[in-house]
Protein backbone atom coordinates (compact mmCIF):
# COMPACT_ATOMS: atom_id res chain seq x y z
CA UNK A 1 0.00 0.00 0.00
CA UNK A 2 1.30 3.46 -0.88
CA UNK A 3 2.03 5.81 2.05
CA UNK A 4 -0.69 8.32 1.13
CA UNK A 5 -3.20 5.46 1.09
CA UNK A 6 -2.20 4.59 4.66
CA UNK A 7 -2.80 8.21 5.59
CA UNK A 8 -6.24 8.04 3.97
CA UNK A 9 -6.98 4.96 6.07
CA UNK A 10 -5.89 6.73 9.23
CA UNK A 11 -7.97 9.79 8.32
CA UNK A 12 -11.07 7.66 7.79
CA UNK A 13 -11.43 6.59 11.42
CA UNK A 14 -11.55 8.43 14.72
CA UNK A 15 -10.98 5.26 16.73
CA UNK A 16 -7.65 5.17 18.54
CA UNK A 17 -7.60 1.38 18.46
CA UNK A 18 -8.37 1.34 14.74
CA UNK A 19 -5.49 3.74 14.06
CA UNK A 20 -3.13 1.56 16.07
CA UNK A 21 -4.29 -1.47 14.06
CA UNK A 22 -3.56 0.36 10.79
CA UNK A 23 -0.06 1.30 11.98
CA UNK A 24 0.54 -2.31 13.08
CA UNK A 25 -0.59 -3.59 9.68
CA UNK A 26 1.88 -1.24 7.98
CA UNK A 27 4.69 -2.45 10.29
CA UNK A 28 3.85 -6.11 9.65
CA UNK A 29 3.87 -5.42 5.91
CA UNK A 30 7.32 -3.82 6.18
CA UNK A 31 6.19 -0.51 4.69
CA UNK A 32 9.47 1.27 5.31
CA UNK A 33 8.60 4.26 3.11
CA UNK A 34 5.57 4.99 5.27
CA UNK A 35 7.61 4.90 8.46
CA UNK A 36 10.45 6.91 6.93
CA UNK A 37 7.96 9.67 6.11
CA UNK A 38 6.41 9.50 9.56
CA UNK A 39 9.86 9.89 11.13
CA UNK A 40 10.65 12.88 8.91
CA UNK A 41 7.37 14.47 9.95
CA UNK A 42 7.46 13.73 13.68
CA UNK A 43 11.13 13.73 14.63
CA UNK A 44 11.37 17.29 15.95
CA UNK A 45 15.11 17.48 15.38
CA UNK A 46 14.61 17.09 11.62
CA UNK A 47 13.82 20.52 10.18
CA UNK A 48 13.49 21.67 6.59
CA UNK A 49 13.88 25.44 6.81
CA UNK A 50 10.80 25.96 4.64
CA UNK A 51 8.18 28.42 5.85
CA UNK A 52 5.37 27.68 3.38
CA UNK A 53 4.50 24.55 1.44
CA UNK A 54 1.65 25.08 -1.04
CA UNK A 55 -1.01 22.52 -1.90
CA UNK A 56 -1.07 21.11 -5.42
CA UNK A 57 -4.08 22.35 -7.40
CA UNK A 58 -3.00 21.78 -11.01
CA UNK A 59 -2.99 18.55 -13.02
CA UNK A 60 -1.34 15.38 -11.75
CA UNK A 61 2.32 14.92 -12.49
CA UNK A 62 3.80 11.60 -13.57
CA UNK A 63 4.55 10.71 -9.96
CA UNK A 64 7.35 11.38 -7.47
CA UNK A 65 9.33 8.47 -6.07
CA UNK A 66 10.06 8.68 -2.37
CA UNK A 67 13.78 8.10 -2.84
CA UNK A 68 13.93 11.25 -5.01
CA UNK A 69 11.94 13.14 -2.38
CA UNK A 70 14.24 11.89 0.39
CA UNK A 71 17.32 13.01 -1.52
CA UNK A 72 15.87 16.49 -1.94
CA UNK A 73 14.88 16.62 1.72
CA UNK A 74 18.48 15.91 2.70
CA UNK A 75 19.42 19.16 0.98
CA UNK A 76 16.80 20.98 3.05
CA UNK A 77 17.74 19.43 6.40
CA UNK A 78 21.45 20.16 5.98
CA UNK A 79 20.65 23.64 4.62
CA UNK A 80 22.76 22.97 1.54
CA UNK A 81 19.64 23.97 -0.40
CA UNK A 82 18.03 27.19 0.81
CA UNK A 83 16.35 30.36 -0.46
CA UNK A 84 15.46 30.46 -4.14
CA UNK A 85 17.08 27.08 -4.77
CA UNK A 86 14.85 25.51 -2.12
CA UNK A 87 11.75 27.13 -3.59
CA UNK A 88 12.69 25.92 -7.08
CA UNK A 89 13.25 22.38 -5.83
CA UNK A 90 9.96 22.44 -3.94
CA UNK A 91 8.13 23.59 -7.08
CA UNK A 92 9.80 20.89 -9.18
CA UNK A 93 8.82 18.14 -6.74
CA UNK A 94 5.25 19.40 -6.53
CA UNK A 95 4.98 19.47 -10.32
CA UNK A 96 6.28 15.90 -10.60
CA UNK A 97 3.95 14.46 -7.93
CA UNK A 98 0.33 13.47 -8.31
CA UNK A 99 -2.18 15.40 -6.20
CA UNK A 100 -2.67 12.44 -3.89
CA UNK A 101 1.06 12.01 -3.41
CA UNK A 102 1.73 15.68 -2.78
CA UNK A 103 -1.28 16.83 -0.78
CA UNK A 104 -1.75 13.57 1.11
CA UNK A 105 1.86 12.64 1.81
CA UNK A 106 4.89 14.74 0.77
CA UNK A 107 3.39 18.10 1.72
CA UNK A 108 2.37 16.76 5.12
CA UNK A 109 5.90 15.59 5.75
CA UNK A 110 7.27 19.04 4.92
CA UNK A 111 4.76 20.85 7.17
CA UNK A 112 5.53 18.21 9.84
CA UNK A 113 1.89 17.34 10.40
CA UNK A 114 0.29 14.20 8.99
CA UNK A 115 -3.17 15.58 9.80
CA UNK A 116 -4.58 12.11 10.30
CA UNK A 117 -5.23 12.00 14.03
CA UNK A 118 -2.10 10.12 15.06
CA UNK A 119 1.35 11.10 16.29
CA UNK A 120 4.73 9.63 17.12
CA UNK A 121 3.28 8.28 20.38
CA UNK A 122 0.83 6.15 18.38
CA UNK A 123 3.64 4.77 16.23
CA UNK A 124 5.94 4.15 19.18
CA UNK A 125 3.25 2.40 21.22
CA UNK A 126 2.69 -0.04 18.36
CA UNK A 127 6.29 -0.49 17.25
CA UNK A 128 8.47 -0.27 20.36
CA UNK A 129 8.51 -4.02 20.98
CA UNK A 130 8.18 -5.89 17.72
CA UNK A 131 9.35 -3.23 15.26
CA UNK A 132 11.92 -0.97 16.99
CA UNK A 133 13.35 0.13 13.62
CA UNK A 134 10.20 2.20 13.10
CA UNK A 135 10.23 4.00 16.48
CA UNK A 136 10.31 7.81 16.18
CA UNK A 137 12.67 9.75 18.52
CA UNK A 138 10.67 11.77 21.07
CA UNK A 139 11.65 15.36 21.85
CA UNK A 140 11.92 15.96 25.60
CA UNK A 141 13.70 18.46 27.83
CA UNK A 142 14.18 18.76 31.58
CA UNK A 143 11.18 20.01 33.54
CA UNK A 144 10.77 21.07 37.16
CA UNK A 145 8.64 19.77 39.98
CA UNK A 146 6.61 22.10 42.19
CA UNK A 147 8.47 22.67 45.44
CA UNK A 148 5.15 22.77 47.32
CA UNK A 149 4.85 19.04 46.70
CA UNK A 150 8.45 18.29 47.63
CA UNK A 151 9.22 20.51 50.61
CA UNK A 152 11.62 17.89 52.01
CA UNK A 153 13.93 18.47 49.06
CA UNK A 154 14.21 22.22 49.66
CA UNK A 155 17.32 21.85 51.78
CA UNK A 156 21.10 21.81 51.60
CA UNK A 157 23.17 23.79 49.12
CA UNK A 158 21.16 24.94 46.13
CA UNK A 159 21.54 27.24 43.15
CA UNK A 160 18.70 29.78 43.12
CA UNK A 161 17.62 31.81 40.09
CA UNK A 162 14.54 33.77 39.04
CA UNK A 163 11.73 31.92 37.27
CA UNK A 164 11.20 33.69 33.98
CA UNK A 165 7.79 34.57 32.55
CA UNK A 166 8.21 33.78 28.87
CA UNK A 167 8.34 30.96 26.34
CA UNK A 168 10.66 27.98 26.76
CA UNK A 169 13.01 27.74 23.78
CA UNK A 170 15.60 25.05 23.01
CA UNK A 171 18.21 26.41 20.59
CA UNK A 172 20.42 23.93 18.71
CA UNK A 173 23.66 25.46 17.40
CA UNK A 174 25.78 23.45 14.94
CA UNK A 175 29.48 24.07 14.28
CA UNK A 176 28.70 24.89 10.64
CA UNK A 177 26.54 27.82 11.75
CA UNK A 178 23.10 26.21 11.36
CA UNK A 179 20.74 27.18 14.18
CA UNK A 180 17.36 25.60 14.95
CA UNK A 181 14.91 26.53 17.70
CA UNK A 182 12.17 24.45 19.29
CA UNK A 183 9.45 24.79 21.89
CA UNK A 184 9.58 22.49 24.93
CA UNK A 185 7.32 20.07 23.01
CA UNK A 186 9.52 19.98 19.93
CA UNK A 187 7.59 22.45 17.77
CA UNK A 188 10.01 24.28 15.49
CA UNK A 189 10.08 28.03 16.15
CA UNK A 190 10.84 30.30 13.20
CA UNK A 191 10.09 33.78 14.51
CA UNK A 192 13.23 34.63 16.49
CA UNK A 193 15.57 35.05 13.53
CA UNK A 194 17.55 37.83 15.18
CA UNK A 195 18.49 35.50 18.04
CA UNK A 196 19.43 32.71 15.63
CA UNK A 197 21.65 35.11 13.67
CA UNK A 198 23.45 36.13 16.85
CA UNK A 199 24.05 32.49 17.75
CA UNK A 200 25.38 31.84 14.24
CA UNK A 201 28.05 34.47 14.83
CA UNK A 202 29.38 32.56 17.84
CA UNK A 203 30.15 29.19 16.24
CA UNK A 204 33.92 29.77 16.37
CA UNK A 205 33.77 28.66 20.00
CA UNK A 206 31.62 25.58 19.32
CA UNK A 207 33.23 22.30 18.26
CA UNK A 208 30.13 20.07 18.57
CA UNK A 209 26.41 20.63 18.16
CA UNK A 210 25.07 22.16 21.38
CA UNK A 211 21.61 22.74 22.85
CA UNK A 212 21.07 26.01 24.74
CA UNK A 213 18.07 25.73 27.04
CA UNK A 214 16.36 28.97 27.97
CA UNK A 215 13.35 31.23 27.99
CA UNK A 216 12.49 33.94 25.48
CA UNK A 217 11.02 37.09 26.99
CA UNK A 218 9.56 40.16 25.32
CA UNK A 219 7.94 43.45 26.33
CA UNK A 220 4.84 41.60 27.49
CA UNK A 221 3.76 37.99 27.73
CA UNK A 222 0.68 38.59 25.57
CA UNK A 223 2.69 40.23 22.80
CA UNK A 224 5.23 37.42 22.89
CA UNK A 225 2.60 34.69 22.60
CA UNK A 226 1.13 36.42 19.55
CA UNK A 227 4.50 36.28 17.79
CA UNK A 228 5.63 32.75 18.64
CA UNK A 229 3.86 30.89 15.82
CA UNK A 230 2.80 33.82 13.60
CA UNK A 231 3.52 33.22 9.91
CA UNK A 232 3.14 36.78 8.65
CA UNK A 233 3.89 40.28 9.98
CA UNK A 234 6.14 38.96 12.73
CA UNK A 235 7.30 41.63 15.19
CA UNK A 236 9.60 39.88 17.66
CA UNK A 237 12.78 41.93 17.39
CA UNK A 238 12.75 42.95 21.05
CA UNK A 239 12.68 39.35 22.26
CA UNK A 240 15.64 38.26 24.39
CA UNK A 241 16.66 34.66 25.03
CA UNK A 242 17.67 34.11 28.65
CA UNK A 243 19.77 30.92 28.69
CA UNK A 244 19.96 28.82 31.84
CA UNK A 245 21.49 25.52 30.66
CA UNK A 246 23.71 23.94 28.02
CA UNK A 247 23.81 20.33 26.78
CA UNK A 248 25.70 18.68 23.91
CA UNK A 249 23.16 17.69 21.25
CA UNK A 250 24.26 14.04 21.33
CA UNK A 251 23.54 13.87 25.06
CA UNK A 252 20.26 15.75 24.67
CA UNK A 253 19.10 13.23 22.07
CA UNK A 254 19.90 10.31 24.37
CA UNK A 255 18.09 12.10 27.19
CA UNK A 256 20.88 12.44 29.76
CA UNK A 257 23.97 14.60 30.31
CA UNK A 258 26.25 13.65 33.19
CA UNK A 259 27.87 17.07 33.75
CA UNK A 260 26.71 18.70 36.99
CA UNK A 261 24.45 21.73 37.08
CA UNK A 262 27.18 23.93 38.50
CA UNK A 263 29.62 22.82 35.77
CA UNK A 264 27.05 23.51 33.06
CA UNK A 265 26.30 26.94 34.52
CA UNK A 266 30.01 27.80 34.58
CA UNK A 267 30.30 26.71 30.93
CA UNK A 268 27.49 29.07 29.98
CA UNK A 269 29.19 32.01 31.65
CA UNK A 270 32.43 31.18 29.82
CA UNK A 271 30.61 31.05 26.47
CA UNK A 272 28.96 34.41 27.04
CA UNK A 273 32.31 35.97 27.91
CA UNK A 274 33.62 34.84 24.51
CA UNK A 275 30.60 36.26 22.67
CA UNK A 276 30.89 39.68 24.32
CA UNK A 277 28.85 42.28 22.44
CA UNK A 278 27.98 40.04 19.49
CA UNK A 279 24.86 38.72 21.20
CA UNK A 280 22.80 41.58 22.69
CA UNK A 281 19.61 39.48 22.56
CA UNK A 282 21.14 36.51 24.38
CA UNK A 283 21.58 36.70 28.14
CA UNK A 284 22.69 34.23 30.79
CA UNK A 285 20.38 33.73 33.77
CA UNK A 286 22.20 34.62 36.98
CA UNK A 287 22.36 32.16 39.88
CA UNK A 288 23.22 32.43 43.54
CA UNK A 289 24.42 29.59 45.75
CA UNK A 290 22.45 29.37 49.00
CA UNK A 291 22.79 26.90 51.86
CA UNK A 292 19.22 26.27 52.99
CA UNK A 293 20.39 24.35 56.07
CA UNK A 294 21.62 27.57 57.69
CA UNK A 295 19.66 30.46 59.15
CA UNK A 296 21.58 32.92 56.96
CA UNK A 297 20.82 30.81 53.91
CA UNK A 298 17.11 30.69 54.71
CA UNK A 299 17.04 34.45 55.16
CA UNK A 300 18.82 35.02 51.85
CA UNK A 301 16.45 32.56 50.15
CA UNK A 302 13.46 34.61 51.35
CA UNK A 303 15.10 37.83 50.16
CA UNK A 304 15.73 36.40 46.67
CA UNK A 305 12.15 35.14 46.46
CA UNK A 306 10.69 38.49 47.55
CA UNK A 307 12.94 40.36 45.14
CA UNK A 308 11.92 38.07 42.26
CA UNK A 309 8.22 38.66 42.89
CA UNK A 310 8.60 42.41 43.26
CA UNK A 311 10.63 42.43 40.05
CA UNK A 312 7.75 40.91 38.10
CA UNK A 313 9.11 37.38 37.78
CA UNK A 314 6.97 34.26 38.28
CA UNK A 315 8.94 33.11 41.30
CA UNK A 316 12.24 31.31 41.70
CA UNK A 317 13.92 28.10 40.56
CA UNK A 318 15.81 25.93 43.04
CA UNK A 319 18.45 23.71 41.42
CA UNK A 320 20.67 20.92 42.72
CA UNK A 321 24.26 22.01 41.92
CA UNK A 322 25.47 18.40 41.61
CA UNK A 323 22.67 16.99 39.47
CA UNK A 324 22.93 16.01 35.77
CA UNK A 325 20.55 17.17 33.02
CA UNK A 326 17.74 14.67 32.41
CA UNK A 327 15.17 14.97 29.64
CA UNK A 328 12.18 14.46 31.91
CA UNK A 329 10.55 16.05 34.94
CA UNK A 330 13.27 16.00 37.59
CA UNK A 331 13.56 16.73 41.31
CA UNK A 332 16.88 18.38 40.50
CA UNK A 333 14.82 21.42 39.48
CA UNK A 334 12.14 22.74 41.81
CA UNK A 335 9.96 25.76 41.10
CA UNK A 336 8.62 28.04 43.79
CA UNK A 337 5.82 29.96 42.16
CA UNK A 338 3.68 31.94 44.60
CA UNK A 339 0.23 33.13 43.72
CA UNK A 340 -1.36 36.49 44.24
CA UNK A 341 -4.80 37.38 45.58
CA UNK A 342 -6.77 40.49 44.64
CA UNK A 343 -10.21 41.76 45.62
CA UNK A 344 -12.38 42.88 42.72
CA UNK A 345 -15.98 43.92 42.22
CA UNK A 346 -18.39 41.77 40.20
CA UNK A 347 -19.72 43.86 37.30
CA UNK A 348 -21.53 41.13 35.36
CA UNK A 349 -22.11 37.40 35.08
CA UNK A 350 -21.80 35.25 31.97
CA UNK A 351 -23.83 32.14 31.38
CA UNK A 352 -21.84 29.00 30.78
CA UNK A 353 -21.69 26.82 27.68
CA UNK A 354 -21.81 23.07 27.21
CA UNK A 355 -22.51 21.38 30.54
CA UNK A 356 -22.75 24.83 32.17
CA UNK A 357 -25.65 26.12 30.08
CA UNK A 358 -28.25 27.53 32.47
CA UNK A 359 -25.73 28.24 35.20
CA UNK A 360 -22.69 30.39 35.86
CA UNK A 361 -19.89 30.36 33.32
CA UNK A 362 -17.80 33.24 34.64
CA UNK A 363 -17.85 36.27 36.88
CA UNK A 364 -16.83 39.47 35.08
CA UNK A 365 -14.77 41.35 37.65
CA UNK A 366 -13.11 44.74 37.77
CA UNK A 367 -11.33 46.91 40.30
CA UNK A 368 -8.10 48.61 41.32
CA UNK A 369 -5.15 46.85 42.86
CA UNK A 370 -1.79 48.49 43.51
CA UNK A 371 -2.79 51.42 41.26
CA UNK A 372 -3.68 49.06 38.41
CA UNK A 373 -7.18 48.87 36.92
CA UNK A 374 -7.85 45.14 36.52
CA UNK A 375 -10.70 43.66 34.48
CA UNK A 376 -10.93 39.91 34.13
CA UNK A 377 -13.35 37.03 33.56
CA UNK A 378 -13.09 34.49 36.37
CA UNK A 379 -14.35 31.13 35.14
CA UNK A 380 -12.66 28.56 37.37
CA UNK A 381 -12.58 27.72 41.06
CA UNK A 382 -16.33 27.13 41.32
CA UNK A 383 -18.08 23.98 42.45
CA UNK A 384 -21.14 22.81 40.53
CA UNK A 385 -23.35 24.02 43.38
CA UNK A 386 -21.63 27.42 43.24
CA UNK A 387 -22.42 27.72 39.54
CA UNK A 388 -26.05 26.82 40.13
CA UNK A 389 -26.64 29.04 43.16
CA UNK A 390 -24.73 32.09 41.91
CA UNK A 391 -26.54 32.05 38.57
CA UNK A 392 -29.95 31.52 40.16
CA UNK A 393 -29.33 34.35 42.61
CA UNK A 394 -28.25 36.62 39.75
CA UNK A 395 -31.27 35.79 37.60
CA UNK A 396 -33.81 36.00 40.41
CA UNK A 397 -32.47 38.86 42.52
CA UNK A 398 -29.49 40.41 40.69
CA UNK A 399 -27.63 40.51 43.99
CA UNK A 400 -24.30 39.10 42.80
CA UNK A 401 -23.30 42.15 40.76
CA UNK A 402 -21.66 44.63 43.08
CA UNK A 403 -20.29 42.05 45.49
CA UNK A 404 -16.57 41.91 46.23
CA UNK A 405 -14.83 38.70 45.23
CA UNK A 406 -11.37 37.48 46.16
CA UNK A 407 -9.55 36.12 43.13
CA UNK A 408 -6.40 34.03 43.22
CA UNK A 409 -4.09 34.20 40.18
CA UNK A 410 -0.54 33.57 39.05
CA UNK A 411 0.26 37.16 38.10
CA UNK A 412 -1.06 40.53 36.96
CA UNK A 413 -0.66 40.97 33.20
CA UNK A 414 -0.92 44.05 31.01
CA UNK A 415 -3.14 44.24 27.93
CA UNK A 416 -2.27 46.08 24.74
CA UNK A 417 -4.66 48.93 25.60
CA UNK A 418 -2.84 49.60 28.86
CA UNK A 419 -5.42 47.93 31.10
CA UNK A 420 -4.56 44.98 33.28
CA UNK A 421 -5.80 41.41 33.66
CA UNK A 422 -4.84 38.29 35.60
CA UNK A 423 -3.12 35.11 34.49
CA UNK A 424 -5.05 31.96 35.39
CA UNK A 425 -7.63 33.62 37.65
CA UNK A 426 -9.70 31.39 39.93
CA UNK A 427 -12.50 32.16 42.35
CA UNK A 428 -11.54 31.98 46.01
CA UNK A 429 -14.43 33.45 48.00
CA UNK A 430 -16.77 36.37 48.37
CA UNK A 431 -15.28 38.81 50.83
CA UNK A 432 -17.31 39.38 53.96
CA UNK A 433 -19.75 36.50 53.38
CA UNK A 434 -20.28 34.14 56.27
CA UNK A 435 -19.94 30.42 55.66
CA UNK A 436 -23.19 29.09 54.25
CA UNK A 437 -24.78 32.51 53.91
CA UNK A 438 -27.08 32.79 50.93
CA UNK A 439 -26.55 35.45 48.32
Amino acid sequence: MKPYQRIQQLESTSSKLAKEAIVLEAAQAGESEFFEGVRLAYDAMITFGIAKVPEKTDADGLGLEQRAFSLAVTGFTTRRVTGNAARDMLAAMMQAATKDEWNGWYRRILIKDMRAGFSESTVNKVCKKGYPQYVVPVFECQLAHDSANHEGKVCGSKLVEVKLDGVRVLTVVHPDGRVDQFSRNGKELLNFGHIKEQFARTVTGITEAVVFDGEVMSSSFQDLMKQVHRKDNVVAGDAVLHVFDIIPLADFERGFYTASQIARSAKLVAYKALWAEETPNIAIVGQESVNLDTEAGQQRFKEINASAISGGYEGIMIKDPDAPYECKRSHAWLKLKPFIEVSLGVINLEEGTGKNVGRLGALVCSGDDDDKRITVNVGSGFSDSDRDSFWASHVEHDDVVGQIVEVRADAVTQNQDGTYSLRFPRFLRFRGFKAGEKL
